[in-house]
């Protein structure tokens, strides 16, 4: 299992509450560390975890003295483990609500963003694809800022049987498109959904957006009609979340 150095201190708090036991050591400042990496060398010490004091300089010609104190800040957190398939669809039929599949997006920024999204509407899953995409690395869980600890996922080498797994859980898979007949908003939030999201250049693939129950889009009522895929993603789920109360 591979070793990230996260730079990000509310990721690696996180994965300190989540998972103590993949966090390898902590690296901070000797001098006036920020309060989030105060925070995050106080949990590990308490969890036994250990915490390495560094010595910073600041680089010639700059004048940002945190930049300067935080350099070289992280965190070593072993990656966390994907979730099986069929387990991260459980209880689709029992409770609606919402996942996410990726189809081949390939900037880990908004890999990340997308988990931070997930993790704050209450999402129970996403599903990424493992070839032609960004990998799970450092930058998408700094990016993520903890939200890859909240949501379970799993990287599919073919996302096509994953979708049909997600239906044979009871899951409805809703495609975004831009040309798309209807707007997200008339989809009933009564059911489970899929909503799968294409790669930031051409969007789904042909037998990805076939395999789809329905195909929806985003309407705006400004001039500019499409969103960046990480943008696209948190509209959606705000607009399917709206009505159904408290994730559980």
């Amino acid at each position: 299992m591979n070793i990230l150095h996260l730079k990000n201190p509310h990721s690696v708090i996180a994965a300190l509450e989540q998972r103590p036991r993949d966090v390898i050591e902590i690296h901070i400042p000797a001098r006036s560390p920020s309060d989030a990496w105060r925070e995050a060398a106080a949990l590990a010490a308490r969890r036994q975890i250990p915490v390495r004091s560094i010595l910073t300089t600041a680089k010639p010609g700059r004048r940002d003295e945190k930049s300067s104190r935080e350099g070289g800040s992280e965190g070593l957190v072993r990656e966390r483990a994907e979730t099986p398939l069929e387990e991260l669809f459980t209880g689709a039929r029992a409770r609606p609500g919402l996942w996410l599949a990726l189809d081949s997006l390939q900037d880990p920024h908004n890999v990340g963003a997308i988990f931070r999204s997930a993790a704050f509407f209450g999402v129970r899953g996403i599903v990424l694809t493992r070839e032609r995409s960004a990998p799970m690395s450092a930058t998408a869980y700094d990016v993520a800022s903890g939200g890859v600890e909240h949501v379970p996922f799993h990287q599919s080498t073919n996302l096509n049987k994953a979708l049909q797994t997600a239906k044979d859980a009871g899951l409805w898979t809703l495609g975004t498109a831009e040309e798309a007949a209807q707007d997200i908003r008339e989809f009933s939030l009564d059911r489970s959904w899929l909503v799968v999201l294409g790669g930031e250049e051409n969007g789904l693939r042909r037998l990805v957006r076939e395999n789809c129950d329905e195909l929806c889009r985003i309407d705006g009522p400004g001039a500019i009609r499409s969103l960046n895929v990480s943008v696209a993603a948190g509209v959606a789920l705000g607009l399917l979340s709206s009505g159904r109360g408290p994730a559980g």
